[in-house]
């Protein structure tokens, strides 16, 4: 009877190899664990599952489990990247598992002993450096989340942005109603937070638009435990020297830390100490602004055709990555536009320096992430190779503007490459090989006759036949014999063998000194020298000795790397801010723009203003854009532009383009315009297009009002708001409404600088009454029957909306279109502007409206004050015909 039960306990023992990937998996629950067995990572279980299936690789078993088949799947360590990237690009996490020891230590141990294996770092979307897995020209950061109690009973968010690819290391503090647009602006790749922030069903409805997958981080870090983790990190004694830090913030780059710590699994980025957000002010723009204006990926995620990848000219990752950071971020510091414009406007009027200076650019390599690399000891010689290069380029940008008067901020970065004094420089081109490789493990990474170790232990690894040709050649005439040879077996290994009448020879004095007898053969005898000893175990080892000395001489050169990391740091934001400088001056230059003038003003004023997307996309097709002004400015509050006009008009496009030139203007560069007088915008909202949010149960109708009542309930006087069609998702009158009560809460309450496009024409009539607003209109021409859409804006209102000749236009059926213009004929001799125009002389603003008491109701006031239980039947009696009297006169 107990025989059977050991026995099944037994087959469901797990074996010491599975027992242990068991192990490791339970640690790492929620990734999928590359698991190093030989020259393969294997996964097992779900995780062979999972990732079979996003790989479009081949699902096989390994052996029983608990009676069941193991599910398993690998792939080839040489060609793990590969894989990495489709895994993370699809939202998953990646522990890398790693074998600790030499199987054959483990064998040492029994020969059921299995190999230690450990976690050696998580891969995940937001932490990952390799340079194949990276996008060059976009940050690759991750963002942690804190949040505190406000005083109000809300939340109030700190928020960590870590690139470890970069080192970068922002902080900040916001509101819940900012949180999702700085996030937006920041486009972390992944969202890290405690446990009771990721439960939060309200935020994560709020982030979940953002792509970015969120991760548990297990209890909040807050308090001292924070100051202590960034204290410890960055081997600081105080946090003062980081700025004025808000608690929040505080807690924020606590958990990031924490979470770098978690996936880099000992190994230390190098990261900048956190430098707060608050210390520079900058346009806000909300997420869904950032969406419909296509700032850097347009509607479909796509990053071609969005305003970024239509003026990035930018010769250098990192400037790529400025770049995007500017135009998602603008600065509204008038001073600070008008430095970075004045570096542009140098580049412009240095055509042939501009040149030269970005052709340097183009060969200095990704300094920031070549760096962060080597922190991470994941660095190759190539990351080596391109400090190198990156300290050549800046001694060469250093020369050519040595004699030359710059910008101030050109000057200022020029400063910060000149810091090298060329020390580091030397070390690097005196030890590392011309072309160095990728993986420091392929060797011969550092340059011949250098170090004469290396160049020993390769000379034996890589021409030991010629070393033994050598040794035989001279033991030759030391014997005095042509016929010895030098052989080599398993069994013996280098041995030396001459027929036998001249071994017997060697027997004897002189030869004896040198020569010992090994073996006798039948025609033949076998000897060996301390020499060929010694040669033998250096050719055995030469390859590891070669490795192991070239490896020691790396961690040396990275040392040194790492000792200049700051300086380096510097040198790779001098390259990328000169990089942007005079790819926004080739940009002005090939594109006709023109520099803005930003004050802080209230103005609002283009000439010739063109959308740079589109116009771009019509240059390449050989046709030319239509410009268009725009005047929006007030000394007192901003203009309210309403603009009418038929569909495919230009309508959208036009608002658009103003609020791109603002952008643009703000981020320091030139813009499409004959002329551009803005008056600095704080805030910036755009609700122009529609589509719905089904997920969040929300229609493109829901979709639309939310959007709309984040900009009424947010703009100020400074703020710039762009509105396309609101209230056309609705009924007729129900439309008409919001969009009227829209414009007065807009002119009254919020006052700021706005363009209002509307197919109601009933609201042109409101400039009667509005001060501040104004009426705008697309061009349109009949010639010969047809409809001309001049893509022209002039002042007045369209008289009729033409949404009849886009349907014939879009391939209606004649049928239905001829039918459509009898009904709109019909409706159209209806006098109905007589009726609007008296709706708006009998509607107060609502601004005096909310004021006014509601009209007195005499019959309800009388009927309210009776109280049947207290009247007897003669009151009763008198006070009914009291009401009815009442009731005759009303």
């Amino acid at each position: 009877m107990d025989e059977k039960p050991r026995s099944d306990d037994k087959a469901a023992r797990p074996t010491p190899m599975m027992a242990q990937y068991i192990e490791i998996k339970s640690a790492n629950p929620d990734c999928l664990l590359f698991y190093r067995m030989g020259d393969f990572y294997e996964l097992f279980f779900e995780d062979a599952e999972t990732a079979s299936r996003a790989l479009g690789i081949m699902l096989t078993k390994r052996g029983k489990h608990q009676g069941a088949d193991i599910p398993m799947c690998g792939v080839p360590v040489e060609r793990a990247d590969d894989y990495l990237q489709k895994l993370i690009s699809l939202g998953h996490r990646v522990a890398v598992c790693e074998q600790m020891e030499d199987p054959a230590e483990a064998r040492k141990r029994g020969n059921k002993s299995v190999v230690r294996r450990d976690v050696v770092r998580l891969v995940t979307p937001g932490t990952i450096t390799e340079e194949q897995l990276l996008d060059p020209a976009r940050p690759n950061a991750f963002a942690a989340l804190s949040r505190l109690r406000a005083c109000d009973g809300g939340w109030r968010y700190g928020l960590a942005c870590v690139d470890i690819s970069t080192g970068a290391f922002d902080v900040a503090e916001v509101g819940e109603a900012e949180l999702a647009g700085e996030l937006a602006r920041l486009e972390p790749r992944e969202i890290v937070a405690a446990e009771a922030i990721c439960a939060d069903a309200r935020l994560t409805s709020q982030l979940a638009h953002l792509d970015a997958p969120l991760t548990a981080l297990g209890r909040d870090v807050g308090g001292e435990s924070a100051t202590r983790r960034l204290l410890d990190f960055f081997g600081v004694a105080t946090l003062e020297g980081f700025g004025a830090l808000g608690e929040a913030e505080i807690a924020a780059a606590a958990a990031a830390i924490l979470y770098v710590e978690r996936t880099q699994k000992g190994k230390r980025p190098a990261l900048r100490r956190p430098s707060s957000l608050r210390r520079s002010a900058t346009l806000e723009i909300d997420a869904a602004t950032r969406v419909n204006l296509e700032l850097t990926r347009t509607l479909k995620g796509e990053r071609d055709g969005s305003l970024l990848a239509t003026i990035d000219m930018t010769a250098t990752p990192a400037g790529a990555r400025l770049l995007a950071e500017r135009i998602a971020a603008p600065s509204t510091e008038p001073e600070l536009i008008a430095q970075r414009l004045d570096a542009v406007s140098f580049f412009v009027t240095a055509p042939e320096l501009r040149a030269r200076l970005r052709a340097i650019l183009a060969r200095a390599p990704d300094v920031a992430r070549a760096l962060s690399r080597l922190s991470l000891q994941r660095g190759g010689p190539r990351d080596l190779g391109n400090i190198r290069a990156a300290l050549a380029a800046a001694r060469e940008i250093v020369a050519l503007f040595s004699a030359q008067e710059a910008a101030s901020l050109v000057a200022q970065e020029i400063a910060e490459l000149a810091v090298s004094d060329g020390e580091l420089e030397r070390a690097i081109a005196t030890r590392l090989a011309d072309d160095p490789p990728l993986d420091k493990r392929a060797g011969n990474f550092i340059a011949q006759g250098f170090d004469a170790e290396l160049d020993e232990a390769r000379a034996l690894r890589d021409e030991s036949r010629r070393v033994i040709a050598s040794l035989q050649q001279r033991y030759v005439e030391l014997a005095e014999t042509k016929q010895l040879k030098i052989k080599h077996n398993n069994f013996l290994g280098f041995f030396i063998e001459v027929p036998q009448a001249q071994g017997e020879r060697l027997l004897r004095p002189p030869f004896d000194a040198v020569f010992t007898h090994r073996q006798t053969m039948q025609d033949a005898m076998r000897f060996s020298t301390r020499e060929l000893a010694e040669l033998e175990a250096k050719i055995a080892s030469a390859a590891d000795r070669a490795q192991e000395r070239e490896l020691a001489l790396f961690e040396e050169l990275a040392g040194a790397v790492l000792a200049r990391a700051q300086e380096l740091q510097r040198l790779a934001q001098g390259f990328a801010a000169l990089d942007v400088f005079a790819a926004l001056g080739e940009l002005a230059t090939k594109r006709d723009w023109t520099r803005p003038h930003v004050d802080s003003s209230l103005d609002f004023e283009i000439i010739g203003g063109r959308h740079p997307v589109v116009e771009a996309s019509l240059e390449a097709q050989g046709k030319i854009f239509a410009a268009n002004d725009c005047d929006l400015g007030d000394a007192r509050a901003g203009k309210i532009a309403v603009v009418t006009g038929p569909n495919m008009a230009g309508k959208s496009t036009y608002l658009r383009q103003n609020a791109l030139i603002a952008i643009l203007a703000q981020a320091g560069s030139f813009v499409p315009a004959k002329s551009a007088r803005l008056g600095a915008v704080d805030r910036l909202f755009s609700r122009v297009g529609a589509a719905d949010d089904l997920a969040r149960g929300r229609s493109t109708f829901m979709v639309e009002m939310v959007e709309t009542a984040a900009i009424l309930n947010c703009a100020g006087p400074r703020s710039l708001v762009i509105l396309d069609e609101i209230g056309r998702g609705t009924a007729t009158f129900d439309g008409l409404s919001i969009a009227w009560a829209t414009i007065e809460h807009l002119h009254e309450i919020n006052r700021a600088r706005a363009l209002f496009a509307t197919h109601f024409h009933e609201l042109t009539q409101l400039t009667k009454r509005m001060g501040r607003l104004v009426n705008l209109t697309m061009k349109v021409k009949d010639h010969a029957g047809e409809v001309v859409f001049l893509h022209e804006v002039a002042k007045g209102a369209a008289d009729r909306s033409y949404g009849v000749h886009v349907a014939e236009l879009a391939g209606l059926p004649a049928s239905v279109v001829a039918r459509a213009h009898a009904i709109l004929a019909e409706l159209e001799a209806a006098d109905r502007r007589a009726p609007v125009e008296k709706l708006i002389d009998d509607l107060p603003l609502f601004a005096r409206a909310a004021q006014a008491a509601p009209p007195k109701d005499a019959l309800r006031e009388t009927l309210a004050a009776i109280d049947p239980d207290a009247l007897t039947p003669r009151e009763a009696l008198a006070a009914l015909y009291e009401l009815k009297a009442k009731a005759a006169r009303a």
